[in-house]
């Protein structure tokens, strides 16, 4: 099941067109994309037992946004693939996995045109990332995956000079200008996988490939990142995890290489589908 945000109204997209839920549901979901997740697995069942569902609309990728767009907590996961801690000059983490946030200001839906703050040094980090579905809490690896509402693509763009500079790293700041955190095109749910553990995800400068890794790689998998994250604190329905990055960021190449004005950036992940960006100065 995909689960898009058109207009800002939820909609489930079949076969590349848009149902709208609210009107499809007669009013017993809401117009809020975000809200669906307070009532997850209600929507689910509706939705897989839903009969005579009106026919889709066309629907043009710009107005797509956010699949979870207000979400209450965005955890973020640092040096997760061991290519991209060597790139960066970190150790490989242990125990528990680097964590900061991207502000929810800083989110957007997957065709945009970003602004590059001036004076930085603008890099990219395709990432998968999971949308809680269900509270989560002290939850164990083995039960990890029934709490996650679906998979969708997101960038950490990321402002280097501000995320680097001082004596403690603003990472959070850095990586939360506007637009800095596309997402999209659509959540997928787990079932349409074959190996939600196994995605190849892959990104793209101008038309040149500049990462590509799989997610049966990440230090931390879903589940693992599920489990020590809700060891700490609730995951509440609706929140987000961006998963990391492998290797081939702009930090990490000699010479080191920054996104500029008209540049196009186009993020994508197996059975999801593509972000695109275009920076503007």
């Amino acid at each position: 099941m995909r689960i898009a945000n058109l207009s800002g109204r939820p909609a489930l997209v079949v076969d590349g067109r848009a149902i709208d839920i609210e009107q499809a549901s007669d009013g017993r979901f809401s117009a809020d994309p975000q809200a669906l997740y307070e009532r997850w697995e209600e929507f689910r069942t509706w939705a897989a037992t839903a009969a005579d569902l009106p026919e889709g609309v066309a629907f043009d990728p710009a107005d797509l946004g956010s699949p979870a767009p207000a979400p209450r907590q965005t955890f973020a996961i640092g040096l997760n693939y061991r290519d991209h801690a060597a790139e960066s000059g970190f150790a490989v983490p242990e125990g528990l996995p680097p964590v900061f946030t991207k502000f929810v200001t800083s989110l957007s839906g997957p065709v945009t045109d970003v602004r590059l703050p001036a004076g930085g040094n603008t890099d990219w980090e395709v990432e998968l990332v999971v949308v809680v579905g269900r509270l989560a809490d002290e939850v164990s690896e083995q039960n990890a995956w029934a709490h996650v509402a679906g998979l969708t693509v997101g960038q950490d763009i990321s402002e280097r000079v501000s995320q680097l500079a001082g004596p403690v790293p603003q990472f959070s700041l850095g990586k939360s200008y506007p637009g800095f955190t596309p997402m999209g095109p659509w959540l997928v749910t787990p079932d349409e996988f074959d190996n939600p553990d196994d995605l190849e995800l892959c990104c793209a400068v101008n038309g040149e490939e500049v990462q590509k890794g799989r997610t049966r790689d990440l230090i931390f998998s879903v589940p693992a990142l599920i489990s020590k994250l809700s060891a700490v604190l609730p995951l509440l329905p609706g929140d987000l995890i961006f998963t990391g990055t492998p290797a081939g960021v702009g930090l990490g190449r000699d010479p080191q290489r920054w996104l500029a004005p008209g540049d196009e950036l186009v993020s994508g992940i197996e059975g999801i589908g593509e972000l695109r960006q275009t920076f503007v100065g």
